[in-house]
């Protein structure tokens, strides 16, 4: 008799399924001869890249039987209680490794982690998937699991109609996927010299690919194991792939869905933004901005004004997702018309701004920050509402402009602060911002700003006369993982002008 660990975390739902799957009959099917095993039968599950070995492993591989050895004791019981410890080792490792997919976020991440717990399931080292929705929507990646960008490259070049997930990805009538022995006779529509070429570059002799198909029907992929040597998994980790494949369709096309919301609002948000930054004499600008996962209403803005005049403009508005780009695009739309009209009292501006968004949206607010620069006469008057300072960079100083403290927009029934000049000197350049570039560090305000102040004092000096590079070494100092970083959640604005 063998003992069954008593402590076994089993879901009655997925019990139930996979009783619905598995079938009642297998756990009492009689031994049959056990011929000689394949690298992919071990009794326990390979270590591959990062999967726990915590995992329980399936319990229900047989070792070969030795004809020397005596007949171990069997019966009716036995088999039934060693089936059912394998049947029941199988559901506890599916909902290990279901589960530590679920906690994926990121599309990225999903794809990684389906390869990982793919190949400890049938026993390979390498392999890669391709996302290619059936819809041509995309996005359209491949992803590898202990290959290089150039084997990629070079598996890229196999005639898809050679390779099993090739054939899935194109819908032939031999897409079901399965094994495939490298060069072998019968494997396939025929061999492919191309095929074994890279096979034999590369090192593998075998493949196991599998479609990743919703329960609706919708293919977004395929995904393949590789072998170093000819062999393919036992039927039973065959099934329990099969059923793990099966589920992590359902969560990639979710995050593929998500992944498609995120990039269309990130497109519009961009396409509210200027397209190119203007050209004024004795004025060098530039402009960096990134928009967070949810979608966020951070802008900026610079315009040409009569009399070689230039406004500049930063602000916020609260809220995320398409309705705060919305409102982001009315707001900015309405600061450039009062710019043009009255550009010269920054207050005027920022005060007809707050009249308009209290009548239109009184349910929400916003921060602003309008500059009216006159180049020529190196003077800049500039209001804030609720805005954090600008940041003054040049050979000599480093320092934040003293503005005074008053209210975003839309907090209070008439707004109005007193406006600011400064005179920048030739070379020096004005830095504004949005506080998403502060929120973005993870510390306390005071902390943030003596950050955003260490890392603009810190431009080297070649660097200085350029407001792009001026830009770029703040925002590598200030946020060290990038702005592309999974767990920044807020928008970012940076706008340079550098005063000749």
């Amino acid at each position: 008799m063998l003992d069954i660990p008593l402590l076994v975390r089993v879901h009655l739902d997925a019990l139930m399924a996979a009783q619905i799957d598995m079938g009642v009959c297998d756990a009492i099917e009689q031994n049959r001869p056990v011929g000689k095993p394949t690298a992919m039968s071990a009794p326990h599950l390979p270590k591959v890249a990062g999967i726990d070995p915590a995992v329980p492993p399936p319990a229900h591989t047989s070792a070969p039987l030795s004809t020397s050895a005596p007949a171990s004791p069997s019966g009716p019981g036995a088999v039934i209680q060693d089936r059912l410890a394998g049947w029941v080792s199988d559901l506890t490792t599916l909902h290990e490794l279901t589960e530590r997919l679920s906690r994926t976020c990121v599309l990225d991440d999903a794809l990684n982690e389906l390869l990982r717990a793919g190949a400890a399931l049938v026993g390979a080292r390498r392999g890669l998937v391709v996302l290619e929705p059936a819809d041509g929507l995309g996005p359209a990646v491949t992803t590898g699991l202990g290959l290089a960008h150039a084997d990629l490259g070079h598996i890229e070049t196999v005639p898809r109609s050679a390779t099993p997930y090739g054939r899935i990805l194109d819908g032939l009538p031999d897409a079901d996927g399965g094994s495939d022995l490298v060069g072998e006779a019968g494997s396939g529509p025929g061999p492919d010299p191309r095929h074994r070429e890279v096979a034999a570059r590369l090192g593998y002799a075998a493949s196991y690919a599998l479609p990743l198909t919703t329960d609706t029907g919708d293919r977004m992929g395929a995904v393949v194991w590789l072998y170093d040597e000819p062999a393919e998994p036992p039927e039973r980790r065959r099934h329990l792939v099969g059923l793990y494949v099966r589920q992590a369709a359902e969560h990639v096309a979710r995050l593929v869905e998500l992944d498609r919301a995120r990039t269309r609002l990130a497109t519009v948000t961009e396409e509210l933004l200027p397209s190119r930054l203007p050209r004024v004499a004795r004025v060098q600008l530039a402009a960096r901005h990134r928009t967070g996962p949810r979608g966020g209403g951070d802008w900026y803005d610079a315009l040409p004004l009569p009399e070689g005049a230039l406004g500049l403009a930063v602000g916020s508005v609260t809220g995320s997702g398409p309705s705060a780009v919305a409102a982001m695009g009315r707001l900015r739309a309405s600061l450039r018309a009062y710019a043009v009209m009255e550009g010269e009292d920054p207050v005027a501006v920022l005060s007809d701004l707050e009249l308009l968004l209290r009548l239109t949206e009184p349910a929400r607010s916003a921060t602003a920050l309008f500059a009216y620069c006159e180049p020529a006469r190196g003077k800049i008057v500039l209001a804030g509402a609720g805005h954090a300072p600008p940041l003054i960079v040049g050979e000599r100083r480093t320092e934040y402009v003293e503005t005074s403290l008053s209210a975003p927009l839309g907090m209070l029934a008439c707004w109005e602060a007193p406006s600011v000049e400064i005179q920048p000197a030739a070379g020096e350049t004005v830095l504004l911002y949005t506080d998403g570039l502060l929120h973005r560090t993870g510390d306390p305000m005071d902390r943030a700003f003596a950050r955003l102040h260490a890392a603009a004092a810190s431009v080297p000096r070649a660097a200085r006369d350029d407001p792009g590079a001026i830009a770029d070494h703040v925002l590598r100092t200030v946020l060290p993982d990038g702005l592309d970083a999974s767990d920044g959640g807020e928008d970012v604005v940076l706008l340079a002008a550098r005063f000749e």
